[in-house]
């Protein structure tokens, strides 16, 4: 089978409709794929991506020139082996790696920026949803996701439930809690208070809020990380230096850290998508979603209608998206008679052990995928 990377964009021959009530007009979906797709189509697994990725999930990025977000997980022989299966990764609504997002062109020939409609992770599946439709793909072998892409995989089983066979859902939540929405404001609130935002209408002043957007991503990363993994790999040690400057340059080998991942990312990634984006996991609530008559809605009949297997992994140093709210969701598919495995696993880099080098992880997936 061939594991060269195939990029494509689909339009999706419909309007997509948006649980704010709008729809979306002549949406693209950037997506790549690896692997042949068998005769019958059993083979095809999707991946979600994260808040920060895209659909470069095994290849070079054509930005930056690294590695795809998951290559070690992704390719010939590995735990998602593109010569078994048929991978699909798509890069969601509203972001800014090919899809449509504020940063495309609306109607009127002028970027949407602020005047795109709001998301929500419904909505990214949605999205999904109508390129497996472009695609004739009817039933996936399995949906996997981590973080933001563990949303999608639950979303996508509760919303859309005869779609997949197996749900693998990492490091990942059925809601996001105050401190995650209080996390993403400061990152919002530092990109609208850099002056170069200009109400979201950069686009056409060549000047884009890079500080502002380089601020919420080192606020960001902080909670993809661990204390132990922060303190093993920088402590208090100085950057390039015996002694400390008594200024605010960075003098500590973590700052000038988080200063190179801001920077970094501010040549990758669209400040009005983050926006977006941030916003589209803050109002994800499943159990919310599916509340009837008015009633407090309980996680369990999300998944009431749903025939597929579940495999939930959690991290223990994760404080993002920690155990408890793992065991919450497996909780909720045990109510709601699905069958459903569970792992908490070790690891010293926090949430983004997902992301990492955890062989145990590699066995879980494999495992469950095939």
């Amino acid at each position: 089978m061939t594991t060269k990377p195939v990029f494509d964009a689909i339009t999706l021959p419909h309007p997509l409709p948006l649980d704010s009530g709008e729809a979306l007009d002549g949406v693209s979906i950037a997506y790549e794929t690896y692997g042949e797709l068998a005769p019958d189509k059993s083979n095809a697994i999707l991946l979600c991506h994260a808040l920060t990725g895209d659909q470069y999930v095994a290849s070079e990025h054509p930005v930056t020139g690294k590695p795809g977000w998951w290559e070690r997980m992704v390719g010939p022989g590995k735990p998602i082996d593109t010569d078994r299966f048929h991978v699909i990764c798509a890069n969601v609504v509203g972001s800014c790696m090919g899809s449509t997002g504020p940063a495309s062109d609306a109607p009127d020939g002028k970027p949407y920026a602020m005047r795109f409609p709001v998301l929500t992770i419904r909505d990214m599946v949605r999205g999904l949803i109508g390129l497996l439709d472009v695609l004739e793909i009817e039933q996936l072998h399995t949906v996997v996701g981590g973080s933001m892409g563990g949303m999608q995989a639950l979303s996508l089983a509760a919303n859309f439930p005869e779609r997949a066979s197996r749900i693998l859902a990492i490091a990942t939540t059925a809601r996001h809690s105050a401190q995650n929405i209080a996390f993403h404001e400061v990152g919002r609130q530092a990109i609208m208070a850099d002056p170069n935002w200009a109400e979201g209408n950069y686009y056409a002043s060549g000047k884009t809020p890079d500080a502002g957007l380089a601020v919420a991503r080192m606020a960001a990363h902080i909670t993809y990380l661990s204390e132990a993994g922060l303190t093993d790999k920088f402590g208090r040690r100085l950057q390039d230096r015996a002694e400390k400057t008594f200024g605010f340059d960075a003098d500590f080998q973590v700052e000038s850290y988080l200063r190179y991942q801001g920077s970094g990312f501010t040549r990758r990634f669209d400040a009005n998508s983050y926006l977006y984006i941030t916003r589209a996991m803050d109002y994800f609530d499943l159990a919310e979603e599916h509340a009837k008559d008015g009633q407090e809605g309980l996680l369990a009949d999300a998944f009431a209608g749903t025939n597929a297997r579940f495999c939930v992994i959690s991290f223990d140093s994760d404080w993002l998206y920690p155990t408890a709210e793992s065991r919450h969701v497996v909780h909720a598919l045990n109510a709601a008679g699905a069958p459903v495995s569970f792992v908490e696993l070790s690891a010293p880099f926090g949430h983004d052990s997902f992301l990492l080098d955890v062989p145990e992880l590699d066995r879980v997936v494999k495992g469950f995928i095939e």
